[in-house]
């Protein structure tokens, strides 16, 4: 009993402490939940945006290694091509070329007719100017496909300069707007189509018994159906045709050049992308990007309205380059590359697969990311987004006036484009070598930066636009109009001789520099090597790697008939 009474102050007190002792546990456990809900989950860094983590810090975070902002250390000038200065478009008519007044006979008349987007029929126009002289016909001013696939309802004067095409092109073919009457009638052609790849031989072989019979010949689906190998003349008039006489009008000229100028106020220097990303393109390529069974309904059904289309195995195709790079791909090769968050993109493209989700690790690396919708108002382009070739020449405009170029596939724009950049001043025009960069993309969470990017500079070198990259006569002559470039050596040698002296004058004043340092920690940096690279030694693999690895067409074996429509389509 005296016990109990002893200890009655203290369970009053500790009676008395228990609730302060609770609400005190209890702000606790507020504070913490409120701070819990405050702080980002774990998981939410590997989802948004996809395959790339983004964070506030000075790194952009990948799986497995960290992406500086900055463009870091390269071997090159990234906004130019190396030796580009002492090569120059050349594509004057020799003196054995004789004039079109000399040539043409007046009872033969050449009509084309075009097949596909807007790049794929400028390749059937520059074609078609050459098949007439080799006619030594006069032809019609080409037709542009209005029916199929791209349904755009533009003629060629719509989208083309007619009156400087035909005068450009004066001397060297007769060109007229429409086909003469004949008897007060309209004249009737004969319709015929000639294999793709036809030489000279070919097309006297058989189109002109033809022309010399109905007098009158129109040509369908005119896309390629001329050779690469042709005489240094009729090559050199495809040039003229290409990088001169094909001017777009002027509504298209002052809007794209308007699409530049905003993208210069931006920026001193600016990339132009050609992403090819589209959901077409990913269908009928046969490739698989790792959206599970979502992805492949969404792309079988695409497949299914082409019932010629056979299935290849993804795997394979993305193993031996066929297949275009993800945005976020397209984004880790250019940062490799030396291209910082700092540097302004343009992108040309249609709709992307995936939409904003995909584009999103792109635009992670890439913050001054743009397009014609975004720095043209609706009511600008309005007066073209009703046509598909005109919307796609003013993409052809920025492309070309680009710093540098990427094209993501190998298709008739980036053909047409590399050429044409190759020809106006070797400017870069970027190329993935995707059959090696797939395995280094897969294996680059077991990397480390600085490794992974030194491999993709390393495998990136022959595809990079520069002067004698791609030996002359190899691939596609649009995309490589080795007969029309030509190379100053007096300029190019005296340029070496004036570096070699210039290394062996700094070379010696390192020496004495290193002279004079004694006793201290510094140490004496490498020194620069100024001798003239061996560009051709540095490309010797060239054969092994072909011209491109991406989706592409064949159209280098004469022996081919006629691939499917779609695939020309789907390159455009």
């Amino acid at each position: 009993m005296s016990f109990h009474r002893r200890r009655y102050p203290y369970y009053n007190r500790l009676r008395r402490l228990l609730p302060l002792v609770f609400a005190v546990f209890l702000s606790l456990l507020i504070l913490f939940a409120f701070l819990s809900f405050l702080a980002p989950f774990p998981g939410d860094s590997d989802r948004l945006p996809p395959r790339v983590r983004y964070s506030s810090s000075d790194a952009i975070k990948a799986t497995g290694f960290r992406i500086p902002r900055a463009g870091g250390r390269s071997d090159r000038d990234i906004w130019r091509s190396r030796n580009a200065e002492f090569f120059f478009g050349c594509s004057n008519a020799s003196s054995k070329f004789a004039n079109a007044k000399a040539v043409t006979r007046n009872d033969r008349y050449l009509v084309i007719a075009t097949s596909g987007g807007l790049n794929q029929q400028r390749t059937g126009i520059v074609d078609a100017v050459v098949a007439a002289r080799i006619l030594n016909a006069t032809l019609v001013v080409p037709k542009l496909d209005q029916k199929s696939y791209w349904k755009d309802a533009s003629d060629f004067s719509h989208i083309f300069d007619v009156d400087w095409f035909i005068s450009f092109l004066s001397d060297d073919v007769k060109i007229i707007k429409q086909l003469p009457l004949k008897g007060g009638r309209t004249w009737s052609t004969s319709r015929m189509r000639v294999p793709r790849k036809c030489n000279e031989r070919c097309y006297i072989n058989r189109v002109l018994p033809v022309l010399l019979k109905r007098h009158a010949v129109q040509l369908n689906k005119f896309d390629y159906r001329l050779s690469n190998k042709l005489s240094d003349d009729l090559q050199k008039l495809r040039c003229r045709v290409n990088y001169h006489a094909l001017k777009f009008t002027d509504p298209i000229l002052t809007m794209g050049n308007e699409l530049v100028r905003r993208m210069r106020l931006r920026s001193k220097h600016f990339i132009a992308l050609h992403l090819r990303f589209e959901p077409d393109m990913l269908a009928f390529s046969g490739c698989y990007y790792g959206g599970g069974d979502k992805e492949r309904r969404e792309l079988a059904a695409i497949r299914r309205r082409w019932k010629t289309l056979h299935i290849n195995n993804p795997e394979k195709q993305r193993r031996q380059g066929r297949c275009p790079l993800t945005p976020e791909e397209v984004g880790l090769m250019l940062r490799a590359l030396g291209y910082g968050s700092d540097v302004h993109i343009y992108v040309a493209s249609g709709e992307v697969y995936g939409g904003e989700e995909s584009l999103a690790p792109l635009k992670a690396l890439f913050p001054h990311f743009y397009s014609k919708d975004t720095i043209a108002t609706k009511e600008e382009l309005e007066p073209f987004s009703s046509y598909s070739s005109r919307m796609a020449a003013l993409d052809f405009l920025v492309c070309d006036e680009s710093d540098v170029f990427v094209t993501n596939n190998n298709g008739n724009m980036a053909k047409i484009l590399a050429g044409r950049r190759r020809y106006l001043g070797h400017k870069p025009t970027v190329r993935p070598n995707a059959k090696k960069l797939y395995r280094l993309f897969m294996n680059k969470e077991n990397t480390t930066w600085e490794e992974f990017s030194s491999r993709v500079r390393s495998f990136q070198r022959g595809f990079m636009g520069e002067p004698k990259e791609v030996r002359a006569g190899r691939g596609e002559f649009h995309e490589n109009p080795s007969t029309c470039i030509c190379e100053d050596t007096e300029a190019k040698a005296k340029a070496q001789m004036e570096s070699r002296k210039l290394g062996k004058k700094n070379k010696s004043t390192n020496k004495d520099a290193a002279v004079t340092v004694t006793n201290d920690d510094q140490t004496e940096e490498d020194e620069p090597d100024w001798s003239e690279p061996d560009y051709e030694e540095e490309q010797s693999d060239l054969k092994d790697r072909g011209l491109y690895n991406g989706t592409s067409l064949d159209y280098d074996d004469p022996s081919t008939s006629d691939e499917p429509e779609l695939e020309e389509m789907l390159s455009d």
